[in-house]
């Protein structure tokens, strides 16, 4: 039997070789060493020709050394051939830890990168949906001004004798008050019939008996043969595209309905 002084770090190596309970460290050896002799090893066990005992010492030594009960010298080849398998399983190790290690740092320069082209489509939709309410908002902006209360007073109301005058001056001081914005008030329409227009004979072209008359001071006409709460209702829907808040819109009307009592 011969005996061979192995630093701690190779022997844990050896040890982690282990396949099945009770293989001794020469078995581990031979089949590291000699794949080929692995039956031998087990022959030998069960014949109990030869056993081979490894102790371990402090970690002094880098090199494998052999030596016989009888004095004999260390056999190079065994040296050889278990430094190489070391120095092959060290670099392995050390290569795989190498990659794993990296794998997540290039996963995190990448993942910035994904992260703004994600974020690309949904900055062109945002900035797009902004255009959108920006082409939408002069329709419905609302404002402060209380002009129109002063404009469209009782006694004012009250100076006409007849319905569709006082409501064709309500629809005037509007205009005079928000002349770049009064074409605002062509989009409010009926179900078959418009209501505002820039001349009488696109008026005229919903029925000869819509009776369309001019907004005084302005190149707008107007349908006027509704009855007091149809031109109530368009005289709200007027105030409201123009931008007047809700309480303004309310005195007007109020005033409006009162003076036809």
């Amino acid at each position: 039997m011969k005996s061979i002084e192995i630093d701690d770090d190779l022997y844990a190596f050896i040890a982690s070789q282990t396949k099945h309970i009770g293989e001794s460290a020469s078995q581990i050896l031979r089949r590291l060493l000699l794949p080929e002799d692995g039956a031998v090893s087990h022959g030998v066990q069960h014949g109990g020709a030869s056993s081979t005992s490894v102790k371990t010492s402090e970690p002094k030594s880098t090199d494998v050394v052999e030596t016989a009960d009888n004095g004999s010298e260390s056999t190079p080849e065994v040296e050889t051939q278990v430094a190489t398998k070391v120095q092959t399983k060290a670099l392995t190790k050390a290569t795989a830890s190498s990659a794993v290690k990296a794998a997540p740092k290039a996963a995190a320069k990448k993942a910035p990168a994904k992260a703004t082209a994600a974020k690309a489509p949904v900055s062109s939709r945002a900035a797009k949906k902004v255009s959108e309410v920006s082409s939408v908002t002069p329709a419905t902006e609302a404002h402060s001004k209380r002009d129109i209360l002063e404009a469209v007073s009782k006694d004012a109301l009250g100076t006409f004798t007849k319905r569709v005058d006082q409501f064709l001056f309500v629809l005037s001081a509007a205009h005079k008050l928000n002349a770049e914005n009064f074409t605002r008030v062509e989009s409010i329409k009926g179900k078959n019939r418009t209501y505002f227009a820039t001349s009488k004979a696109a008026l005229l072209e919903n029925g000869s008996s819509t009776n369309p008359k001019a907004i005084p001071d302005s190149p707008f006409w107007v349908v006027t043969n509704n009855n007091t709460a149809k031109k109530t209702n368009m005289l709200e829907q007027v105030l409201r595209n123009l931008g007047y808040q809700p309480d303004v819109i309310e005195t007007v009307i109020a005033r409006f309905s009162s003076e036809g009592k």
